[in-house]
């Protein structure tokens, strides 16, 4: 269903294992935030390595010698879902009122999207990931980044966001990062309270 009237549209990116409904509910709790957003949560492409959910790029066998070259294979066909959502709702010539938000591989991919220079999209917001892009990165350096990591995560570990800001950081990308204290591998209310603040305040400079 389009939505023409949207002043932003916020598109939402799970992680490994999930669907896009399992990130659904952030857009309840954004519409005080963002009362003039269109959402969008949709599933990656490939069924999930583990026999359920879905995955943007298979995380078996996964290195860190690998990993880069995963997430550089699976650029088409995020590339594809994004286009879709965009061109669906008109937004493809309003980009910077456009949001990644991703959690765990949403994440990864995210904030791929805007380290590779492929997406100069308004705001992303990445929950509990990871920058793991292939090499040379060519950021959008319009794109402010919030990244949210809990200290108790034992999948991605806190120090993959604090890395990942130092790295955008040095090449120009204004980023913000919150490390939520003894938060496991989720998103909690706090995480979820800022990256609502976050967005509306990157996104409102935009609007009339």
């Amino acid at each position: 269903m389009s939505t023409n009237a949207a002043d932003v549209l916020v598109i939402m990116l799970h992680g490994v294992g999930s669907s896009g409904s399992d990130l659904a509910p952030l857009a309840d709790a954004w519409t005080t935030a963002l009362p003039g957003a269109a959402f969008a949560s949709p599933d990656a492409p490939a069924a999930s390595s583990f026999g359920s959910g879905y995955q943007w790029f298979s995380v078996a066998g996964v290195t860190e010698e690998n990993r880069a070259g995963r997430v550089h294979d699976a650029r088409p066909s995020f590339d594809a879902v994004v286009s879709a959502i965009i061109e669906e709702n008109d937004f493809s010539n309003r980009l910077d009122r456009v949001a990644f938000v991703g959690f765990s591989q949403g994440t990864i991919m995210a904030l791929d999207a805007v380290a590779s220079g492929r997406w100069p999209v308004g705001a992303v917001v990445g929950f509990s990931g990871r920058l793991a892009s292939p090499l040379p990165l060519q950021p959008a350096l319009r794109t402010p980044v919030l990244l949210i990591h809990g200290s108790g995560d034992e999948i991605i570990p806190a120090t993959e966001s604090t890395r990942a800001a130092v790295t955008l950081r040095a090449l120009g990308v204004a980023v913000e990062t919150v490390i939520v204290p003894g938060l496991p591998h989720t998103i909690s209310i706090e995480g979820a309270d800022k990256a609502g603040s976050f967005l509306a305040a990157s996104l409102s400079r935009l609007l009339p």
